[in-house]
């Protein structure tokens, strides 16, 4: 496999002089009412935008709050109902470049710090895994051009956020048919998986070149292989004999309480489909590039008033 290398766009806040964009409403249904959540309701929050902060949409816009209260919950969040497991598709990148004329590239790299603004969330409010799609299986047929770029684009973050995933005390987890990567982003994958081993904060799983189907049929193959070797009998395969065979084993939260997907997309689009069986959804109209933290605390303030049955029934 040929990969393009391709060098990304240095961005320049003064090319987009002219571009100021407004942080985007997450809209839930809570107890049959529409509400939108404002930006700037809590003052531990910024009011910009992951992509005001790239294109600098908020100049001059400072924040003066300690590490102590960047680490509180808002009022409207109850911490023993907070998801132990988000699942994140990050949809809506390309969009997103196109709305401003920008090439794609610009998109993805705004959806780059969306996605740090998010992990940096998560570990200030201690939810112990994130899973995001990354690529998928079906995104190979994308645009040569654009799969290289995004290639390109895996590594150098990997490459900068070593350091800063390291001091956030981040595990990183690579999941996916990694056969089909370039060689380089392979060892470079098995080593930030190795170097952040240790580490019991946030895991970070990131599914890369994933397929929900592929990673049951692959389950399948090994279980039947272990069959034939006279490993397991017929009658031994459960659950969660299955669930150890997927690649979200590398987990101990392999079930997500929660999965989020921008852009206003109402679908699962082939991500997590063993997993998902009891997970709660939240479909936002934000593209990805523009989903903030407010947008998350009102996905959270959604799913905190979920009544989770599991297929029973209140008495």
């Amino acid at each position: 496999m040929v990969t393009l290398q391709l060098p990304l766009p240095t961005m320049n806040n003064r090319i987009f002089s002219h571009f100021n964009p407004k942080p985007a409403s997450c809209l839930c249904r809570v107890r049959n009412r529409s509400r939108a959540f404002p930006s700037n309701k809590y003052g531990i929050f910024a009011s910009w935008t992951a992509a005001d902060a790239v294109f600098g949409g908020k100049e001059g816009t400072t924040t003066t709050t300690t590490k102590e209260e960047e680490r509180l919950l808002p009022s409207e969040l109850q911490p023993e109902l907070m998801p132990k497991h988000v699942a994140v598709i990050m949809d809506g990148n390309v969009r997103w470049a196109r709305q401003r004329n920008l090439p794609s590239s610009f998109g993805h790299q705004a959806g780059v710090k969306a996605l740090r603004d998010l992990v940096d969330v998560c570990c200030k409010w201690e939810i112990r895994v994130l899973t995001v799609f990354a690529f998928s299986t079906e995104n190979w047929l994308r645009p040569k051009l654009e799969v290289g770029m995004l290639m390109n684009l895996f590594e150098m973050v990997l490459k900068e956020d070593l350091e800063n995933l390291m001091r956030q005390d981040v595990r990183i987890s690579v999941i996916g048919d990694s056969k089909k990567l370039p060689k380089s982003l392979q060892k470079l994958k098995t080593k930030v998986e190795d170097t952040t081993r240790n580490n019991s904060g946030l895991q970070l799983i990131i599914a890369v070149n994933y397929s929900g189907q592929y990673d049951i049929v692959e389950a399948c193959k090994s279980i039947a292989e272990k069959t034939k070797d006279g490993m397991i009998q017929p009658n031994d395969i459960t659950e969660a004999v299955i669930e150890q065979e997927l690649e979200t084993n590398c987990t101990k939260f392999p079930h997500p309480d929660l999965l989020i997907r921008t852009s206003g997309e109402q679908r699962i689009s082939n991500f997590l489909l063993w997993q998902l069986a009891y997970t709660e959804l939240a479909f936002v109209k934000s593209l990805w590039p523009d989903f903030g933290k407010a947008d998350f605390v009102d996905v959270l303030c959604s799913f905190q008033q979920r009544q989770r049955r599991y297929g029973g029934r209140d008495s």
